[in-house]
């Protein structure tokens, strides 16, 4: 299935279905009003909600209406819990390389992972609101899971099975702010801001063959002012899988339905900076921080700046045959003048 939610003036939004093409959508507010509201009753709404989806893609759904992403908050608008891990292992050695640092070996064996703020995400069209340029302004393009209720200890097999949906994300990172708190020794917090996410949530199965191991096996596209940024492959490189990272949240404590878990930015082992980026044959990057890590590497300093006020950001993931998966998050940065 795919699943979006719909700007409707509340803070959670309505419901939606998405065809298998992203062509129309239906609501299904007799089925479950929210999407946190199909989570917290999912086996009893998962199969009602799987026929309304048969009969939108056969073209039998009643009231079926063009679906546009721009009329979408992220899929689920809040959420209970939003914990970013960081899977891939060459991102965090590049950040050490670049400041002459070893990555200790329980990196390896036990994932990192903060907990970020939930309370309000943005949509996928909405701008990435910053009050300076200054605070260092970074995307962080990443793949994130959404589960349902996952038992303390649950096992990695256990936590593969509590895996409802999948979808992109957007984690904004304001590099600048990141190095003061982290010195503090308690983690992110101001250098975080607020995360967005693709139109539209998806069931693992609707991915085919692509979900495999708990991991999705396509290339994250990132497009930066309109031109092609990064390509990685999400399934490569992923030192810890989905369930494992689910696993790893659920240790101390147990985790409520509709609790996302990231990724960590998308990053896939490659050579120097003069063949990492796309124009000269790599995959290219799903984050600025990761150019600046090659740059200092290779020349003492980085030279790319981070993101601008009127910067563009497009984030999207196809299929074998070309087409759009999750649907694109595409933000423009942009000052905070405060709520409208």
């Amino acid at each position: 299935m795919k699943l979006a939610t719909l700007k409707n003036g509340s803070r959670d939004g309505a419901l939606i279905l998405v065809s298998r093409d992203l062509r129309q959508y239906q609501r299904v507010a007799a089925i479950a009003p929210t999407l946190q509201a199909a989570l917290d009753n999912w086996d009893a709404v998962a199969p009602k909600l799987e026929q309304a989806y048969a009969d939108l893609n056969a073209g039998q759904a009643p009231d079926a209406q063009p679906f546009d992403a721009s009329l979408c908050h992220s899929p689920l608008p809040r959420a209970y819990q939003w914990a970013d891990g960081s899977a891939y292992i060459n991102h965090v050695e590049l950040v050490r390389k670049a400041r002459n640092a070893e990555v200790p070996a329980s990196f390896y064996t036990d994932p990192l992972m903060y907990q970020g703020g939930s309370d309000s995400f943005i949509g996928p069209r909405d701008p990435i609101f910053a009050l300076s340029e200054e605070w260092g302004i970074d995307l962080e393009a990443e793949v994130a899971v959404v589960t349902g209720d996952v038992a303390m200890g649950a096992s990695v097999d256990d936590a593969a099975k509590a895996i409802r949906l999948v979808m992109l994300v957007n984690d904004v990172s304001l590099r600048n702010l990141i190095p003061g708190e982290l010195a503090k020794g308690f983690g992110f917090f101001q250098s975080k801001a607020a995360s967005a996410f693709s139109p539209v949530a998806v069931t693992p199965d609707e991915l085919g063959a692509d979900w495999a191991d708990s991991k999705l096996h396509l290339p994250l596209l990132v497009d930066l002012n309109d031109k092609p940024f990064g390509k990685p492959n999400a399934g490569e490189d992923m030192t810890f899988n989905f369930a494992q990272l689910v696993a790893h949240a659920a240790k101390t404590r147990e985790l409520g339905a509709g609790s996302i878990v990231g990724s960590g930015t998308v990053s896939n082992k490659q050579g120097n900076l003069f063949g990492s980026s796309i124009e000269n044959g790599g995959v290219g990057y799903c984050c600025l921080a990761e150019v600046r890590m090659y740059e200092t590497i290779e020349h003492g300093a980085p030279k790319t700046a981070y993101l601008k006020f009127g910067d563009t950001v497009r984030i999207e993931m196809r299929d074998a045959a070309g087409a759009s998966i999750f649907g694109s998050i595409e933000q423009t940065v942009a000052l905070y003048a405060g709520r409208a």
